[in-house]
């Protein structure tokens, strides 16, 4: 295992960013690749511990020879949104300086080709920092960006053209639910991972074994050892049963039992109120139409203090906030309906 140091130029004198890079090197120059990443919106941790309990069994496989194509770990991406602080808060979502979410604004290729990523020299740190894990991705057959939600489910995030090929990943990894998208105007890092094999020829584009997925690990505050393990062990078998490393010992995933709907079935239920959130539903549950998602207590102590919200549609809740004060207009849940949402911003990818 090699491991280098990216240097990000930061956007005043005296101000750079760094982040590390691992890379295992594969027997078999014909064998798929993979690149996995963490933490590209900085206070998402889950996958940072799930990637640190990945690296001792890479470290196995790489002593007994059995890595066949080449891996690159980068388990923190984010140095900049790492260091940003607000009156003792962490803000790593957004860019400070420029208010754009890290997962957006990255550089969709119309081909896998580094030579066409844009000169970021006059550019802000951001784009800089965004330009280079493109950089580091691109031409890797499997591409995994490793988040997580508010409270919720595990989930992917996949495009239309790589479903239902991926199922053998989502079963791998033992996740729950499956978002399946076909449009990104916004410049996701899985766009820009999949984008530039689109119009690819047949041999470039590799759709037989391509895999480029944003894993959502469940909540914010779900960083625990155990369930680290259990994310290493998903991705351990994913890099198995997609021939990046060889270990007969381990059985092939079954198929996938878990729910997969399309990005317009989700409904985000904005507050009608803003206030206390009670929830009646955890992600995870199933319900009907009709049934009681949350109450918001606008008014306490008052009569008509008390403001309901029901489901639109049957369905399952994937995610739900942490925090339980909201404003109006913000959204208290994910709901994946069975059915295409009323809500015309369910067509929206939000990480």
């Amino acid at each position: 295992m090699q491991k280098s140091i990216e240097r990000i130029a930061g956007d005043s004198e005296g101000v750079s960013y760094e982040f590390p890079v691992f890379r295992f090197a594969g027997a078999d120059k014909a064998a798929p690749s993979a690149y996995l990443q963490a933490a590209l919106h900085a206070g998402e941790l889950p996958g940072v511990v799930a990637i640190d309990a990945l690296m001792p069994a890479l470290n196995k496989a790489e002593a007994e020879g059995r890595i066949r194509g080449n891996i690159t770990i980068v388990p923190w991406a984010n140095p900049i949104g790492r260091a940003q602080y607000h009156f003792g808060e962490h803000q790593g979502r957004f860019h400070l300086g420029t208010r754009t979410n890290f997962n957006r604004g990255f550089p969709l290729l119309p081909a896998p080709d580094a030579a066409l990523l844009p000169n970021t020299t006059l550019g802000g740190a951001d784009q800089r920092l965004k330009s280079r894990l493109v950089q580091l991705s691109l031409g890797h057959d499997i591409v995994l960006d490793l988040h997580c939600d508010d409270e919720g489910l595990a989930y992917l995030y996949i495009h239309t053209s790589l479903w239902p090929a991926m199922a053998d990943c989502a079963a791998a990894m033992g996740v729950d639910a499956v978002v399946l998208w076909s449009e990104d105007t916004d410049g996701t890092f899985e766009g820009a991972s999949i984008m530039p094999y689109q119009n690819a020829p047949a041999d470039v584009a590799k759709f037989d074994r391509r895999v480029a997925t944003t894993v959502e690990y469940r909540g914010i505050l779900d960083v625990d050892g155990a369930l680290a393990a259990a994310d290493a062990e998903g991705l351990y078998r994913l890099l198995v049963a997609r021939g990046v490393i060889a270990d007969s010992a381990l059985p092939a995933p079954g198929s996938f039992k878990g729910v997969v709907a399309p990005l317009e079935n989700i409904d985000m239920m904005p507050a009608p109120r803003a206030g206390a959130v009670l929830y009646d539903v955890k992600p995870g549950d199933r319900v009907v139409r009709g049934a009681r998602l949350a109450t918001i207590l606008h008014a306490p102590g008052e009569a008509d203090g008390r403001t309901e919200v029901f489901a639109p549609q049957d369905g399952v809740i994937l995610t739900r906030r942490s925090r339980r004060i909201i404003r109006a207009g913000e959204d208290l849940l994910k709901l994946t309906g069975d059915r295409k949402s009323a809500d015309a911003r369910s067509g929206t990818l939000e990480d």
